[in-house]
């Protein structure tokens, strides 16, 4: 029942100029690196107690991290969150990749799509091994810090998609419909009857209400009429 905090990397040259990055090096650009700052700011004003910080392993979410978070130095690296393998999409423009064919499925069907290339990798194959790796994290985590842990994993764009259509019970085929900024900030937290989505896409707000609450008691439970606004 812990908090994760899902922290899209800053934006890239690649991001700004519409080519598809997928495993290539890449760094921040200027802004991407402001990015990074701010949200450090943001995280810092919160005084979240992180128990642990997941990174994929791709240049661009370290160096978000290393800008982000300069003081937390035990950064855990894990494959499982790494960009999906576009194979031979890599590094081409996106105006280009939206006239082949393929790029009907992976707007509509994305739970079909297969990139080309010996590199490249399914969406469903993304999805099921992003979703895996941060939900044993979670269960370690749950089982080390305790139910009110609050974590932050740095990865991609459509690997948090995938996650958040999970935490919502959506098909993978309807997870284009979910918008993750760089540098933005998702929230999810696990329960043992299910997970809720306490954050989207979020880019400036006030991140303090994540900070554990060691008078409440954790629970799956919804609150029926929506709640007060009072807690998370």
């Amino acid at each position: 029942m812990t908090t994760l905090l899902l922290l899209r990397h800053g934006r890239t040259n690649t991001n700004a100029s519409g080519v598809l990055a997928g495993h290539q090096p890449v760094g921040l650009d200027e802004v991407g690196q402001a990015q990074a700052l701010a949200v450090g700011e943001r995280l810092a004003a919160a005084k979240l107690p992180l128990a642990a910080v997941v990174s994929s392993p791709l240049p661009r979410c370290r160096e978000t991290l290393s800008l982000a978070l300069p003081d937390f130095s035990d950064i855990s690296v894990d494959e499982g969150i790494v960009e999906c393998r576009y194979g031979d999409w890599t590094g081409r423009p996106l105006k280009e990749l939206a006239k082949e064919p393929l790029w009907a499925t992976v707007q509509a069907h994305p739970s079909a799509a297969v990139f080309p290339g010996p590199d490249g990798e399914s969406m469903a194959v993304m999805s099921a091994r992003a979703i895996a790796a941060i939900r044993t994290w979670d269960a370690k985590l749950t089982e080390s810090h305790g139910a009110d842990a609050v974590w932050l994993a740095c990865s991609h764009g459509d690997i948090i998609k995938a996650i958040v259509a999970d935490a919502l019970g959506m098909h993978l085929d309807l997870f284009q419909r979910i918008a993750v900024e760089p540098a933005s900030v998702t929230v999810i937290r696990y329960t043992p009857l299910r997970s809720f989505v306490l954050r989207l896409n979020d880019t400036g707000g006030d991140l303090s209400p994540f900070v554990p609450k060691i008078d409440e008691e954790p629970t799956s439970d919804a609150a029926v009429g929506g709640g007060s606004g009072g807690s998370v």
